[in-house]
């Protein structure tokens, strides 16, 4: 139980909704469930189906399925004593069996593409029975209406509606785009299978359905309280939840009989036909097909665990409806869409699998989003401002906008996006927002601005930088002289002399000022130097990146020695430590309560994405030198660790490096495959 209880699924829909759950089968997170509908894509998510509770009962012999934790420490029912096997491929599939009889159940997703179909959001359940004798199959959902993030106590007053309606063609107060076209078709409308949900207190809530393709609903009032979610007792959050039982399906199953169910956003008023025990399969087959499509179109070469990967990497690519765009969620469970993590991303989610269209429409988003020279981190949701607190989103889009050109020759592309180009640099030049400003004795980059946090390492704690990072940092110039060589680059394909000049004659002083970051004492990089001039000598990974960026400041004795430095003290096989072990204020351990947590997320934890930036640099610095890396742990840890079919986010410094943090990250993914398409075996 304890190893299955740590194995994670995850479905993913296209619009930041989700599916997710462990392979016992026992819901351990707040995060965890069937149907978490994204309202406002991608965010305002709610969980409005946590899951179904199954009872079989074969002659007189009753088993119930489920498994859950309560708060009394106790582990019931005990389902997955049952569990005889769980796959990941073609879609989550748990198999129950004993002596006389076997269950089959798969859960699945169906992709919404908002440009192009206002399908709803759902999620279907199939349920397949074999055995010597018929079965009656008992299902009771249990469900709420809250923000992904929280809990619902059933205390605060939690009251919800059912309706279970038949339409007859007969009642012409319904829409007439709810109607059938045919009157003959009105018999497959007069549905008794179908079930509608809302909560009305203490507010009006989302209107939802549940539908089947057969069986008999008797409603009832029922709450379940005091589940126990030990994930986030772990994590030092709020870990109790109360879930609402509105009724119970019953379903009569003969040797070979499936059942279908579906749960879906919809008002009462929607006119739907009885659902059909196939319907699962033809929509599983789309999605298959979808899927494969992605594959082939990427025209990499078949490699184990390649295709797992890129069917990875669209689970991050989501609409957002607020800018009427696609946009990359962060991670899953709990994070939302940011501008610098997108950046990042962009190259192995977009580039790699070929997706330009994709790529180009990020880009053109996030540049219309630029103010006062930055990028921001967080874009509008609903009526709300972008939040732009990052210095660095701006730079890598300028990084990105070179990676797409390059791979898409999309240079009409490059002519609308310039003059942001131009925005950028100018705005940063002259001073911006956090005192960011170019230095004009050497034309490096810094800001001063206290009680902030506005590069990668970010974490705050009681309102205080865990890492403080004002002044010059080196990933930060890197990035600065790698935009200075393409705004160089760009002039030059655009016939602008003069502004040719101007890059050419500041990216050559940066070029030289970067100098002042090598720490000739210990073969490495400064990580910062600060307002008063102080160096920073901590062993950190953001030189790596300074390394592996398109334009590189460093010489090959440099970037072979900070290499070096990097293999012995930060490369672990899951990605490079944020901190080198030796150091005083070095932990190894990510766990805890929040303010634990991030007091030590970039104190030694593994960051998975950095290590794209290693394997760049070190193809860059050691051409004739094949790199020795295993990718094996990670494509284990892919196939069997955390998020099944996933990257976690981070893991710990020291060994045997524990996956933590986000069990789906999209920069852990996008780099990985990035790299890993590239890697000669």
């Amino acid at each position: 139980m304890q190893y299955l209880e740590q194995q994670e699924w995850l479905l993913t829909n296209g619009t930041g909704g989700f599916a997710s759950g462990t392979v016992s089968d026992a819901r351990t997170r707040t995060y965890h469930g069937w149907l978490i509908a994204a309202l406002e894509p991608p965010g305002e998510r709610r969980l409005l189906l946590s899951h179904l509770e199954a009872t079989l009962q074969v002659r007189e012999t009753i088993t119930k399925l489920g498994t859950n934790f309560w708060t009394d420490g106790e582990v019931a029912p005990h389902g997955y004593q049952s569990l005889q096997s769980f796959s990941i491929e073609p879609v989550p599939t748990w198999v129950w069996q004993k002596h006389d009889w076997l269950l089959k159940r798969q859960i699945f997703l169906p992709h919404v593409n908002l440009e192009i179909s206002d399908l709803p959001q759902r999620v279907l359940i199939h349920y397949t029975y074999q055995g010597s004798s018929p079965a009656k199959l008992m299902l009771r959902p249990l469900i709420a209406d809250r923000n992904f993030h929280h809990q619902q106590l059933a205390a605060h007053g939690y009251k919800f509606n059912q309706y279970p309606h038949r339409y007859p063609y007969q009642d012409y107060w319904l829409p007439h785009k709810y109607l059938p076209d045919d009157p003959q078709d009105s018999d497959k409308y007069h549905n008794h299978q179908q079930v509608h949900f809302q909560l009305i207190a203490p507010m009006v809530g989302t209107p939802w359905l549940l539908r089947w393709s057969q069986g008999e609903y008797q409603a009832n009032n029922y709450w379940y309280r005091n589940y126990f979610y030990p994930e986030e007792q772990r994590r030092g959050l709020a870990d109790r939840e109360d879930l609402y039982n509105p009724g119970l399906l019953i379903i009569d199953l003969a040797p070979g009989g499936a059942v279908t169910l579906e749960a879906r956003l919809g008002a009462m008023e929607l006119l739907l036909p009885v659902l059909q025990e196939a319907d699962f399969h033809q929509a599983l087959k789309q999605e298959q097909e979808r899927q494969q499509q992605l594959i082939s179109q990427t025209k990499l070469p078949p490699k184990v665990g390649l295709p797992q990967l890129i069917v990875a990497s669209d689970q991050f690519l989501v609409a957002r409806l607020s800018t009427h765009s696609s946009t990359v969620i962060a991670g899953y469970h709990w994070f939302d869409d940011w501008g610098r993590d997108t950046l990042i991303a962009l190259p192995g989610l977009t580039l790699t699998t070929r997706r330009f269209d994709l790529a180009r429409g990020l880009l053109q988003t996030m540049s219309h989003y630029c103010l006062d020279g930055l990028i921001p981190n967080t874009f509008p949701q609903g009526k709300t401002e972008p939040i732009y607190n990052s210095l660095d989103a701006s730079l890598w889009w300028i990084e990105s906008l070179g990676l797409y050109l390059e791979a898409s020759g999309d240079w009409e592309f490059l002519r609308e996006q310039y003059p942001v180009v131009r925005k950028i640099y100018k705005a940063l030049a002259r001073g911006t927002k956090f005192n960011i400003r170019v230095d004009a004795i050497d034309g490096l980059l810094t800001w001063n601005e206290a009680g902030v946090a506005i590069t990668w390492m970010d974490a705050l704690v009681d309102g205080i930088p865990v890492t403080p990072r004002c002044g010059k940092c080196v990933e930060i110039n890197a990035l600065w002289y790698s935009a200075l060589c393409w705004a160089e680059q760009w002039a030059k394909l655009l016939d602008l002399p003069t502004q040719v000049n101007v890059y050419t004659q500041v990216s050559q002083q940066v070029k030289q000022s970067l100098q002042k970051f090598w720490n000739h004492h210990q073969g490495y990089f400064y990580d910062v130097i600060s307002p008063e001039d102080l160096l920073d000598n901590k062993i950190r990974p953001n030189g790596i990146i300074a390394l592996a960026l398109h334009h590189c400041a460093f010489s090959p004795e440099q970037g072979r020695a900070a290499l070096q430095i990097a293999s012995d003290r930060l490369l672990t096989p899951y990605g490079l430590r944020t901190l080198d072990p030796a150091d005083p204020s070095y932990c190894g351990s990510y766990q805890g309560n929040p303010v634990d947590r991030d007091t030590v997320y970039h104190q030694g934890t593994v960051w998975v994405w950095l290590l794209g930036s290693f394997l760049r640099a070190w193809q860059r610095f050691y051409p004739e030198t094949k790199s020795n890396f295993d990718f094996h742990p990670l494509l284990n840890h892919l196939r069997h660790e955390a998020g099944l079919g996933s990257i976690s986010e981070i893991f710990n410094g020291d060994y045997p490096h524990h996956p933590q943090g986000a069990i789906a990250q999209a920069w852990s993914i996008a780099e990985i495959l990035r790299e890993y398409s590239q890697f000669e075996n």
